[in-house]
């Protein structure tokens, strides 16, 4: 399975290494596969071969005039190669069109890179019923080559997000069951998975890991839901 930590505007790099230095001596005994987005100015050369280190977002383009923005050469810097794409609050919050949700797919994917792409509705989507929901996320896959052999798709609701609310174990069997006909990639779930509630939705048919925001602060915590992927494991 893939446990996936986004640590979004959070931690410094003193913290995050830190974090990095005592999540390690964790996952080097797991056999999941650990990926953390730590802050953008977090982003170092880290200590470790048990966690696959990305970014939370970049530039497509190698350098240039883009004030604020990362690009590639930076990213080269630390040795990255893994890039989340498409996060509702990059889509909702700072206004990322799917055109250039595409634009960056492609760059990234032209690079290399293992792509961590995001789809989810938001709360009046969801209401409309089941058909309004497909279609609303459908859109969001246009343009994006859904059989790329680096592809992650993370399913995450928008209103489950730091909310502290989640769709029913069935809900999330149901959407998952429809996503994984648009891609065989693995699908992992986002939104508001807690310690509490990570193994039940880990052990969901068609959940192949999950995305976790808040939560993954503590490590204890995050370490936590690593293990239950592990138990699980050996279950299956």
């Amino acid at each position: 399975m893939i446990i996936a930590a986004n640590l979004k505007t959070n931690l410094t790099r003193s913290a995050t290494h830190k974090y990095i230095e005592e999540l390690n001596s964790f996952a080097e005994e797991s056999s999941q596969e650990v990926l953390v987005f730590p802050a953008m100015t977090s982003l170092d050369s880290f200590e470790t071969k048990s966690i696959t280190i990305g970014t939370q977002n970049a530039y497509p383009t190698q350098n240039g005039a883009f004030t604020g923005e990362t690009g590639l050469e930076q990213l080269e810097e630390f040795g990255i190669k893994t890039i989340l794409i498409g996060h509702s609050e990059r889509r909702h919050i700072l206004g990322e069109s799917q055109e250039f949700l595409v634009e960056k797919f492609n760059y990234f994917k032209e690079k290399g890179f293992k792509i961590v792409f995001c789809v989810g509705e938001p709360q009046e989507i969801r209401e409309a019923g089941k058909e309004a929901m497909l279609t609303y996320i459908s859109k969001q896959y246009e343009g994006i080559d859904t059989e790329y052999a680096n592809l992650i798709i993370a399913y995450e609701p928008v209103w489950a997000i730091g909310t502290g609310l989640t769709p029913t174990l069935e809900d999330i069997a149901d959407i998952h069951a429809e996503l994984k006909k648009k891609s065989s990639a693995p699908l992992l779930y986002g939104g508001s998975v807690k310690v509490n509630n990570a193994k039940d939705v880990l052990s969901v048919n068609n959940v192949d890991g999950v995305l976790v925001g808040s939560a993954a602060l503590y490590v204890e915590h995050f370490s936590q839901m690593i293990q239950y992927a592990d138990e699980l494991s050996q279950i299956k």
